[in-house]
């Protein structure tokens, strides 16, 4: 059974735009650079992030599978306590909701896993992207957090009742930029409400990726 840890100061480095006073959870690692040879959870998150427009291809069925899976897994270990209390919100993906490919992968976790534990969730789309950016992934170059946050907006209908306690989740934690982006602006939006990171997985940074001196990538 998985587990969520803790990403702590020994694993800032990773992630460099985290912040020492940053809540963030995962659950599993991530290897980059290998594909579907880097084990179980390479194999999951490829799946959970196959595109739309691969539906009806061979293999459209694992993404379903990879969306049930952690929503499975989720259930089985956030507290039921902070569920009740907590309001769910995702991290946008690259594509804006005009896009056709618009991929609500992670909406579609938050709004299953909660049932399995018997609570209803407060799941909310409360960050909306404003226009397409190229997915982090295959950038040349990542965004800043301030370039993502200026592509944010927070949907208006989506801010009442106030939240008591807030999760932010997303897939894959790389850089930190999109968390800190969100992070920020949930901040300003709801001040004072606690916020926690939950990650499927957090990106492991290999010797080689620091011997050959770039960032790296999914």
């Amino acid at each position: 059974m998985q587990r969520l840890s803790k990403v702590d100061e020994l694993h800032l480095s990773d992630h460099c735009y985290l912040k020492p006073t940053d809540k963030c959870l995962f659950l599993r690692e991530y290897i980059p650079h290998v594909g579907y040879s880097g084990g179980e959870t390479n194999s999951l998150i490829s799946n959970f992030k196959k595109g739309v427009d691969r539906e009806g291809q061979p293999g459209w069925r694992y993404k379903g599978l990879a969306i049930q899976q952690i929503a499975r897994e989720l259930a089985s270990t956030l507290n039921p306590e902070w569920l009740k209390i907590a309001t769910l919100i995702p991290i946008p993906p690259s594509k804006s909701r005009q896009s056709p490919l618009y991929d609500d992968r992670m909406s579609q976790v938050l709004r299953l896993f909660p049932a399995l534990v018997g609570l209803q969730g407060d799941v909310r789309e409360l960050i909306i992207q404003i226009a397409d950016m190229v997915s982090a992934h295959t950038a040349e170059s990542r965004p800043s957090p301030a370039e993502i946050r200026a592509n944010y907006t927070i949907d208006s209908t989506q801010t009442t009742p106030s939240p008591k306690a807030i999760g932010i989740f997303d897939d894959v934690l790389t850089t930190g930029a999109h968390f800190r982006a969100a992070e920020s602006l949930l901040s300003e939006t709801f001040p004072g409400v606690s916020i926690t990171g939950i990650f499927v997985a957090r990106r492991i940074i290999s010797e080689i990726d620091w011997e050959a001196g770039f960032e790296p990538v999914l």
